[in-house]
């Protein structure tokens, strides 16, 4: 790709200059060759491809003389963290500028400068400098997206049926309420979206939904430090020591397995309750089932308030309790993986509708 883009711009000179000697009447020789080199260099300095007025030009010139101008070729705008834990973000292009926050693995943002090997991104509510070293760029950046981000819907009316089959007429599973997220299975009907609902394919009318791709975020450090107090809140009952915590917090990742997998099968949920604590053993993650749960942008029910809602009504089916029970005591049936997304295709161990990896 980097190869094709370095001939896009150099097309793009080489036209720009052949279009300004043919209206100058300029003529060069085959001994002129260095100046064509300069000639080319500078037009391609001055006319930006980028810019909209050089394309107007010279669009215009070559129909004038029946000439193909090639295509110019966009750059991403995308990066994406290429860490297996946290990279810091900083308020200068500087390893000693001050630190404004933290990009996590698979977590992505939008190139809004660089210079220097340092790349100026926005990501989430961080705005700073990270260094190319830990980034991915263009295909590489765009490849990971695809693999480790989501469509997401956004419920925009007051109260929205969550039907099991895409018709008017079938049964219903729930309701949804004015600015729930809820993770898009599939978007390829026009009038109705298939969406994950508690583990189920629950269809939605697509009038009713607002469709976004979602990346993981980083932190701000002041979002990191009002996670951490969270945290530290939590664990005031909690003894981790051999990975034992008090009713709260059970009922804590309960209420998440439910709303991951509360229509899986009672193996389904473990295994969503086994990730969780995977991650509370990992370096990677935070070291609490708290802290795992509400890290930013990892699971879809904790950021949209799923999760608490479930956790306060107190309606958490038995079986979700019984596999928040044992994964907390060590039971897993996924080895000591750390991811699970809906089953794509991709390689992993697939339970149920989730794939895990």
């Amino acid at each position: 790709m980097a190869e094709s883009r370095r001939w896009s711009v150099a097309l793009w000179a080489l036209a720009a200059a052949v279009l300004l000697m043919l209206q100058s009447d300029m003529t060069v020789h085959a001994g002129d060759r260095n100046y064509l080199e300069d000639f080319s260099g500078g037009v391609a300095t001055l006319l930006d491809p980028g810019n909209s007025n050089t394309t107007e030009i010279l669009n215009a010139k070559a129909k004038e003389l029946n000439l193909t101008i090639p295509p110019k070729e966009e750059h991403s705008t995308l990066v994406m963290a290429n860490v297996s834990n946290a990279l810091n973000v900083r308020s200068e292009a500087s390893g000693d500028a001050k630190k404004v926050g933290k990009l996590y693995k698979d977590c992505g943002g939008t190139i809004l400068e660089r210079k220097d090997g340092w790349t100026k991104l926005q990501s989430g509510n961080i705005i700073g400098w990270a260094s190319d070293e830990y980034l991915l760029f263009d295909e590489e950046a765009e490849a990971l997206a695809n693999d480790v981000g989501r469509l997401i819907a956004t419920i925009n009316t007051e109260t929205l049926r969550v039907r099991k089959e895409p018709s008017a007429d079938a049964e219903v599973y729930g309701l949804l309420p004015k600015g729930e997220i809820v993770e898009v299975l599939d978007d390829g009907q026009s009038e109705w979206i298939c969406i994950d609902y508690e583990g189920n394919d629950g269809y939605v009318a697509a009038e009713y939904v607002t469709i976004d791709f979602q990346i993981d975020a980083g932190e701000t450090i002041e979002e990191i430090k009002a996670r951490e107090a969270a945290e530290r809140e939590a664990k005031r009952h909690v003894n981790y020591g051999a990975y034992t915590t008090d009713a709260d917090t059970t009922l804590l990742l309960a209420a998440l397995i439910q709303c991951e997998a509360g229509g899986e099968s009672y193996e389904g949920q473990v295994a969503v309750g086994a990730v969780v604590m995977n991650r509370v053993r990992s370096g990677a993650y935070p070291d609490s089932i708290h802290g795992v749960i509400y890290a930013s942008g990892q699971f879809t029910p904790a950021m949209n308030g799923k999760v608490n809602k479930v956790y306060e009504s107190g309606r958490i089916k038995e079986s979700c309790i019984k596999a928040a029970e044992e994964a907390i005591s060590g039971v897993s049936n996924v080895g000591d993986m750390t991811h699970f997304r809906r089953n794509n295709g991709r390689e992993g161990i697939v339970i149920g509708n989730h794939v895990f990896y």
